[in-house]
């Protein structure tokens, strides 16, 4: 039987070709195919929707395991008894479909999760990453996260706090890196934590609070007014619509994505499309790892050295200081690369035209004509603002550092 080709399983549709190809579609089965790759020595990339990924054109001479369970369940009531509390806890297991949570929920009458409507991946992958967008993140709607732990060899369930979730990070993540955009010598490109099923809890309510200005601004209403969990979910995939930051469900007639996602969804997918390029052809502005750099996260001082009109947003930094957050889309811009930049006339990977922050594939790039446009981007700001700009993908048999 072949095997698919790293384009052929992300969303930016660059990569090589995969030496072993394993889709279990038993929690048994993804252990053993976890354990049976750590026993052998074997590289190892488990695989969720592709979204956060950037691989080598080079061959992948290790396993990659894409995790085939996609149930979403409710253990509790839907509809807790009237003034008692309202938790509804969601569990779905890691190879869910991420948007088909967010459907489900919001379908279901739940608040939680519909800021993080239409982002690409799956659910396992979203608590590695700790994906967030629009005012949420999804650490603060986690309650626990079963987990196969690699070292010990043992299932363990990881609560919340034990999760250690910050901007684009949890502990699933750190264990993969040195430091950042620097692979750990023992777990990479795959935690030490394969994460099997994440039960959320989640709030009934047909109404979430809207916390995010661009969002506010869409829905035309205040920070912190109420609104429809579904209007918001609308809206939000809207907003992501017209700036080109969702994934192009032209990718599920794919031999190797198909029955990835709800058919359903796929097909109200096509309808967004359509709304918004007048058209069902593919998007070439989708066809990315959506936001590439990380905003940075910088020390008061260093923060200091940046332009007087540099977005500023008082965070703390991992060590527990007080620091700065400022917006890499803003510090790609003013460096001089603008909306659909490339290296070169008729560069096979470009800026997307709509977002500065989306590197993408124009039809026919490869993995270096990506890192050529990432090493240019890199190199061009911190020569400008003092600031190298970290990858949020996790690129495989790739050094962007």
């Amino acid at each position: 039987m072949s095997t698919p080709s790293f384009a052929d399983l992300t969303t930016i549709g660059v990569g090589g070709p995969i030496a072993r190809f394993v889709e279990p579609d038993s929690r048994v089965g993804v252990i053993e195919a976890v354990t049976d790759a750590d026993e052998k020595g074997l590289p190892l990339c488990v695989i969720g929707g592709g979204s956060n990924l950037l691989a080598s054109d080079e061959p992948f001479m290790g396993v990659v395991v894409r995790d085939a369970r996609r149930t979403i369940s409710v253990p509790d009531e839907v509809a807790p008894v009237e003034g008692e509390d309202r938790t509804v806890h969601v569990n779905a297991e890691a190879g869910a479909n991420w948007d088909d949570l967010v459907e489900f929920c919001v379908r279901l009458g739940l608040e939680g999760v519909e800021g993080l409507s239409g982002i690409p991946g799956t659910v396992g992958a979203s608590v590695v990453q700790n994906i967030g967008a629009y005012g949420q993140e999804v650490g603060t709607s986690v309650d626990t996260v079963e987990v196969w732990d690699r070292r010990t060899l043992k299932v363990e369930e990881l609560s919340a706090s034990q999760l250690g979730f910050g901007y684009r990070t949890s502990a699933l993540k750190t264990s993969m890196y040195a430091a950042p955009a620097t692979p750990a010598d023992e777990f990479f490109p795959t935690p030490r934590y394969v994460v099997l099923s994440v039960t959320f809890a989640l709030r009934h309510s047909a109404t979430g609070v809207v916390n995010f200005p661009q969002l506010a601004k869409a829905l035309n209403v205040q920070l912190g007014d109420r609104m429809a969990t579904a209007v918001i979910r609308e809206t939000v995939l809207k907003v992501r619509a017209s700036k080109g930051m969702l994934e192009d469900p032209n990718r599920y007639y794919n031999e190797w994505m198909r029955d990835t996602k709800k058919p359903e969804n796929v097909e109200a997918a096509f309808g967004g499309l359509y709304a918004a390029t007048g058209s069902l052809d593919r998007d070439w502005n989708r066809h990315s790892c959506g936001s590439f750099f990380m905003n940075p996260q910088l020390t008061v001082e260093k923060a200091a050295a940046l332009p007087d009109d540099a977005p500023r947003f008082d965070v703390t930094l991992p060590d527990g200081t007080p620091g700065v957050k400022t917006s890499a889309a803003w510090l790609i811009d003013h460096a001089g690369f603008h909306k659909g930049f490339g290296v070169d006339e008729n560069a096979p990977a470009t800026l997307s035209t709509l977002h500065t922050l989306a590197l993408t594939n124009r039809g026919d790039a490869t993995a270096e004509d990506v890192v050529r446009l990432a090493r240019t981007v890199q190199n061009g700001v911190e020569r400008a603002f003092g600031v190298r700009l970290v990858p949020e993908p996790v690129c495989v048999g790739l050094d962007l550092r």
